[in-house]
């Protein structure tokens, strides 16, 4: 799951070393990522109006739905 995270993310942004990316397992349910990318490429991820964002978090959903699991992004600047 997290490699399909990391291939959208790599390919919005500019600068690819600066991309982290931290995976958090609340539980054997559910878990977090938490995407930190550079200040220049914020912008490039959420969109206009945090639509980009949605867009990956709903991707995102769809994949761990497959494997019976919760998901969720945040993204830091």
């Amino acid at each position: 799951m997290k490699e399909i995270l990391q291939t959208i993310i790599l390919n919005l942004v500019d600068n690819k070393e600066a991309v982290e990316i931290k995976e958090i397992n609340n539980n054997e349910k559910s878990i977090t990522f938490e995407v930190k990318v550079a200040e220049s490429d914020m912008g490039k991820i959420i969109g206009r109006q945090g639509r980009l964002a949605k867009s990956i978090r709903t991707v995102m959903k769809s994949v761990a739905g497959k494997e019976q699991k919760r998901v969720s992004v945040e993204f830091i600047g």
